[in-house]
């Protein structure tokens, strides 16, 4: 549960605020409609949703995920499940939410098929995930900051899913998608940490680096964080379409 907790102070930066607060702005629901949150992780979603009255269904393939997700909201209703074989029946939600999850599918057809499914006509659906391609690092060794962030792609099936998501929803029947960025800005060094030796470590492993090269590089950006001069950028993608 280590990770989770690690995970929880991440959705409570006020960049993860924000970045959920617009895909339900997208998402456009009223109270008592009726919403599925794809990948729901810890339930911070699902927890907000049903706070402002939507009847939120949480799906995630992670049993430690949902344990703690139905611990935060226990009225709610949360499944262990997989994105493409949802346990709901057709046209039977009004939204459709899926955050982080696409980067993880080798095939996306499947899941964006049970999204169609499950969607009432006039159903709104956002997916929202980060292209790992976009993600903005200084460092007083560009090149070296620009294969390291090879190596956080290297750790994900597609990296770089989320500039297809308006191609994807349209070729599955979707209509009128909206498209928004959310920049999500980062200058506590702390929160990115393990995500960057993680990253660094994938370079290292893909022969991209040296592992000297990787803890020097690692080194030069706990120093810019101690030194207040860390600074990350985090373009996410967001998607909505309607049914």
């Amino acid at each position: 549960m280590a990770e989770l907790s690690f995970l929880d102070r991440i959705e409570q930066t006020t960049g993860a605020l924000g970045l959920r607060a617009e895909s339900y702005r997208l998402l456009d629901l009223a109270p008592g409609d009726t919403c599925v949150d794809v990948a729901c992780g810890a339930g911070h979603a699902v927890a907000e949703l049903c706070r402002a009255q939507i009847k939120t269904i949480g799906v995630d393939s992670d049993p430690d995920a949902v344990s703690t997700a139905r611990a935060r909201t226990p009225d709610a209703v949360i499944h262990i499940g997989t994105s493409d074989r949802l346990p709901l029946e057709d046209e039977s939600v009004d939204g459709y939410r899926a955050a982080r999850l696409f980067h993880l599918l080798a095939d996306p057809l499947p899941t964006l098929a049970e999204a169609y499914r499950v969607l009432r006509p006039g159903g709104r659906a956002v997916l929202v995930g980060q292209d790992y391609g976009f993600f903005l690092l200084d460092s007083s060794d560009q090149d070296m900051a620009d294969v390291v962030l090879l190596g956080l792609e290297s750790r994900s099936v597609a990296p770089r899913a989320a500039r297809s998501f308006r191609d994807w929803l349209l070729d599955t029947g979707f209509h009128d998608p909206a498209v928004v960025v959310h920049n999500q800005v980062i200058t506590d060094h702390r929160l990115l940490a393990r995500q960057l030796e993680s990253a660094a470590s994938a370079a290292v492993g893909k022969a991209l680096i040296t592992r000297d090269d990787a803890d020097t590089w690692l080194a030069e950006q706990a120093d810019r964080g101690h030194r207040d001069r860390f600074l990350a950028i985090l373009p996410t993608v967001l998607v909505a379409a309607t049914r």
